[in-house]
């Protein structure tokens, strides 16, 4: 998180690198989040404070730098007012912050300095801190201050960053305002959460997600141990090449004796399959490869659960809706090949087809794109380069030395076996490149190919592709502070890199043998750029003075281009909804991520009313970058939710957006109605629901794995399967918290079913490589008895006293004192967060 701005009076006039290495190694660094509703200085609102307390060394190294050392630090909140008995501080762009010391100031040993960070906003969790913090001076290499590095617990396999001090005063850092009721989901609190929502674990059927119709019959078992012998009619085995092995990684072998015919019928619904499994054999008939692939899919999740012991089975099966998505944002923070066939495996697991790839940000350009080669060489690197020519400002925590894991990028090999992996399992891959907005990684790579050509003489070359308009003296500042993340769209290089751009990835697409079909442009979050460009005075005086109409107009040349190419265009609800329908092809995709009780019935429905292709991805449904549960210790911005949990996930009811009133409560925790308006007009309907990852806080690949599951088999639920408590839509119905039309018992009932068959699921996903979130127990001490529960059935819970061993929770125990607890994996080979009661008064 930091770089450190500082000299030492007393330093030698002969600079060493030696000696700054020394200070960065054994200077003090803690981040205390003191106060989430202070009293706020003059001429700030809505204020939190924070402090930084700098320990100088006993012992302060010989040969001190004294000429520019200063410390650097990302702090993701708008920053007014740093307060500081050594240092001044200066916003250097986004998130980089920089202190250095006063004039004359001396950095003494021993000495405890305190830095007040007045930031504009909350910080509700520990996750908004970030790592390395770094120290500078002129002429040396900078270094990263030891104490600020990130570590891995071995326990829980996640990141933790031990600078930050522990955040225990709920009145002072739960809350901004007393009409917020959030309070932090406790031990005890989790413990009565959760009584009222305790699943059995599975016993019949296993599969996820929820099939229409399922049957166990009585009779033997069909003993897949004795293998399969596999017959096609009317499909080849390439087109299910991946189901099959997914079914031989649940222990069932081919080249057997148990007959498994799998045969195509074009007259069922797309996507769709029938199963039957008999003591004599298999049969499954699906509509496509989909289908077919997804019937093996639940013939391997039930015969792991019967233990290769297949009970008679009858499933017949289709998708409630037809786009079922992930959004996996590795433009904040990289997230490479690996991880992202590892993802792609599981979707195809729990029957999801779209893998919505977020390429570029402000933070990162991940693709290589062969025609401009400054994209992946200095886009995807974040490091201490003031100048940007060979990298980003190190944002979010990057920190100095440019070789951190937030750093890479895709190549094209790459990105094809990702296509061609996806391809295989009947998942369609959405490239998504945000602009106009979001662009700063992409402008500053062309700024440094500018430098390149411009210093060869190549002056023509060079502007092609240049981003802005050097002579545009507008000022703004961007969602995430940045006074320079939005491409010039009054410039014709900015279409000729929009175009240079969807060629190369179309290009990827014909060569993994997946024609691109969509592209996903962003839109959404555009600052107040270009008011004051030269390059767009025609432009703004063309749309009547407004240049808030811009983005607009770049929007619909954008998918007209892409129409031309016989691509659809993609884009977020609020960029989209700026533009003209007409001036629009017909079939655009439209991501709603309207916030449901803030925009989200408007968005939808009005775009829906639209005739475009709306994808719930919606926060409180989809946005798992939001925390768990509001606790300080779980990760996840907290913009649009304190809390984001499986049942709620589970709960959503795609099909009648305003009865989600009924069981999902506002940010500030209270239950309010919501309102019908527009009525959605007959005849239109959501095209599917998507899960989102951003990455702001995902630094490491088991973080996408904790954020993301078991969030997105919920998530896979609802998108494969309907929810039978949601009442039918009625044009302009209200709904209230806890409204009766929503049948709960119904609810509950659906719950408990999944809570059993996602237990079930466990050990596919450690087999799979996931390290899913073990979510911490519930527990409570009531006349001296320990009682503790689980999210899900079969969760194994640990407890200790003090600092005794570890000891298996197997019911009420009397204990004396204080008590630790935490669950276990189903491998048992990570724990969940340790979580403490105390005995009731």
């Amino acid at each position: 998180m930091a770089a450190l701005v500082a000299p030492a009076v007393q330093a030698s006039a002969v600079p060493s690198q030696a000696s700054l290495d020394r200070l960065a190694d054994t200077l003090g660094y803690r981040l205390d989040v003191v106060d989430n509703r202070p009293a706020c200085p003059a001429g700030i609102e809505a204020c939190f404070l924070s402090t930084i307390t700098l320990t100088i060394p006993e012992t302060l190294p010989d040969n001190l730098p004294t000429q520019g050392l200063s410390l650097t630090f990302s702090f993701v909140n708008r920053l007014p007012l740093v307060e500081s008995d050594i240092f001044t501080h200066r916003l250097i762009n986004g998130d980089v912050q920089q202190l250095t010391l006063k004039p004359g100031v001396a950095l003494r040993p021993g000495a405890k300095h305190r830095i007040k960070l007045w930031g504009v906003g909350a910080n509700f969790s520990k996750a908004f801190a970030m790592p390395n913090a770094y120290l500078v001076a002129d002429g040396l290499k900078p270094r990263t201050i030891a104490a600020t590095r990130a570590v891995i617990d071995p326990e829980t396999g996640l990141e933790i960053l031990p600078f930050v001090a522990p955040m225990t005063d709920e009145a002072r850092l739960a809350t901004k305002s007393d009409t917020d009721k959030t309070r932090w989901l406790t031990a005890e609190r989790a413990f009565d959460l959760q009584a009222g929502r305790q699943a059995p674990e599975a016993t019949g059927i296993a599969i996820l997600p929820k099939p229409a119709k399922a049957l166990q019959g009585k009779g033997k078992p069909l003993d897949l141990g004795r293998g399969i012998a596999v017959m096609l009619q009317g499909i080849g085995r390439e087109a299910i090449a991946p189901a099959l092995a997914a079914l031989r990684g649940s222990s069932v072998a081919e080249g057997g004796v148990v007959p498994l015919a799998i045969r195509v019928d074009t007259a069922m619904k797309p996507e769709a399959y029938v199963l039957d499994a008999t003591a004599e054999g298999i049969a499954v008939t699906a509509r496509d490869a989909a289908g077919a692939s997804y019937a093996l899919r639940s013939l391997a999740q039930q015969a792991a659960f019967d233990n290769g012991k297949l009970k008679p089975l009858h499933v017949e099966d289709a998708p409630e809706y037809g786009f079922r998505g992930l959004h996996i944002d590795i433009g904040r923070n990289f997230h490479g090949r690996d991880q992202i066939l590892k993802l792609v495996e599981a979707m195809a697991a729990y029957k999801l087809n779209r893998l919505h790839l977020h390429l570029a940000e402000d933070e990162g350009w991940r693709i290589e794109i062969p025609a401009l080669p400054e994209l992946a060489m200095v886009g995807s690197k974040r490091c201490h380069d003031p100048s940007e020519q060979t990298c980003l400002l190190p944002q979010l925590g990057a920190g100095p030395d440019g070789t951190s894991g937030v750093n890479g990028y895709l190549s094209v090999a790459d990105y094809v076996a990702i296509v061609q992996a996806a391809a295989a399992r009947q998942i369609e891959v959405i490239p998504s490149i945000d602009m106009p907005g979001h662009s700063r990684a992409a402008i500053k790579a062309m700024e440094a190919r500018y430098a390149r050509l411009a210093a060869e003489g190549k002056r023509a070359e060079a502007e092609q592709y240049r981003l802005i308009d050097p002579a545009d003296t507008t000022e703004y500042r961007s969602i995430q502070n940045y006074s320079d993340n939005t491409l010039n769209v009054c410039l014709p290089a900015a279409y000729r890199f929009v175009d240079t751009v969807v060629d190369a990835l179309a290009a990827m697409h014909e060569q993994a043998g997946a024609p691109l079909k969509t592209f996903h442009l962003g839109a959404d979050e555009t600052a107040g750029a270009w008011v004051k460009s030269p390059a767009c005075k025609a432009m703004i005086a063309e749309n009547g003075g407004d240049a808030g109409k811009l983005t607009p107009r770049f929007i619909e040349r954008v998918t007209k281009s892409l129409a031309a190419k016989g691509l659809k265009a993609g884009g977020w609800s609020d960029g989209m909804g700026h533009t003209e329908t007409a001036s629009l092809p017909k079939k655009v995709q439209t991501n709603i991520w309207g916030v449901l009780h803030n925009g989200a019935i408007r968005e939808a429905h009005d775009q829906m009313n639209r005739g475009w292709d709306a994808v719930l991805s919606i926060p409180d449904l989809g946005y798992f970058d939001m925390p768990y549960a509001p606790h300080p210790d779980e990760g996840g911005y907290h913009w649009a939710s304190r809390g984001v949990d499986p049942y709620q996930v589970f709960g959503f009811m795609p099909g009648n957006l305003p009865a989600n009133a009924a069981t999902i409560r506002n940010i500030h925790a209270e239950g309010k109605a919501i309102e019908d308006k527009p009525v959605l007009q007959p005849g239109h309907r959501v095209v599917g629901v998507q899960g989102q990852l951003w990455s702001e806080t995902i630094r490491t690949d088991g973080q996408v794995d904790y954020m993301l599951f078991p969030r997105l088999l919920a998530l896979a639920e609802r998108a494969w399967s309907p929810a039978p408590w949601t009442p039918a839509y009625q044009a302009g119905a209200s709904y209230e918290w806890n409204d009766a039309r929503v049948d709960r018992a119904k609810l509950k009932a659906g719950w408990q079913d999944f809570a059993g068959r996602v237990a079930a699921q466990f050990p596919m996903l450690e087999r799979m490589g996931i390290a899913y979130r073990v979510a911490p127990p519930g527990a409570r001490i009531v006349g001296g008895k320990l009682e503790a529960n689980s999210m899900f059935p079969g969760t194994a819970i640990e407890y200790r006293i003090g600092d005794g061993a570890w000891t298996r929770y197997a019911g009420p125990v009397a204990v004396s004192g204080a008590v630790e607890l935490r669950s276990r994996s189903a491998d048992g080979k990570r724990a969940s967060r340790t979580v403490r009661v105390e005995p009731s008064p």
